[in-house]
């Protein structure tokens, strides 16, 4: 049980910001990634739940990207890196999406957005929903 504490609070104290998030199918989830003078937009959104895979297309600086992603698998999350890393020694900043959770009574996937940055270069600002 220390193990798994222990592990968990390594694991948190290497994200700066997360977000929860329950969307419906083609629902769009939008952030603003701000750094510099330079504000990015990353959105993503799932199409498909079959066969216990989740479709997400996802883009962030207009690079598109798609990945098929499983609950309780290494294949359970995707990364996007929000700068170019420079140097061996620097890791640049990244968003990690993890797909936690299908509602199939609400029909609606439940997602962690964790922000990387060791440097504390990026805001990270989550675009509301229009009502």
């Amino acid at each position: 049980m220390t193990f798994l504490l222990l592990f968990r609070t390594l694991e948190s104290a290497e994200f700066a910001e997360m977000y929860e998030i329950s969307v419906k199918k083609d629902e769009s989830t939008k952030f603003l990634v701000k750094y510099n003078n330079y504000i990015r937009e990353f959105k993503f959104r799932w199409t498909l739940y079959v066969n216990d895979g989740l479709v997400i297309f996802h883009s962030y600086d207009n690079k598109l990207g798609q990945s098929l992603l499983y609950l309780n698998t290494t294949n359970q999350n995707f990364k996007v890196f929000l700068k170019q890393q420079n140097s061996a020694s620097y890791e640049a900043p990244y968003l990690l999406v993890k797909f936690k959770e299908f509602d199939f009574e609400k029909n609606r996937a439940k997602f962690e957005v964790f922000l990387s940055d060791k440097k504390s270069q990026i805001k990270l600002e989550k675009i509301k929903k229009k009502s």
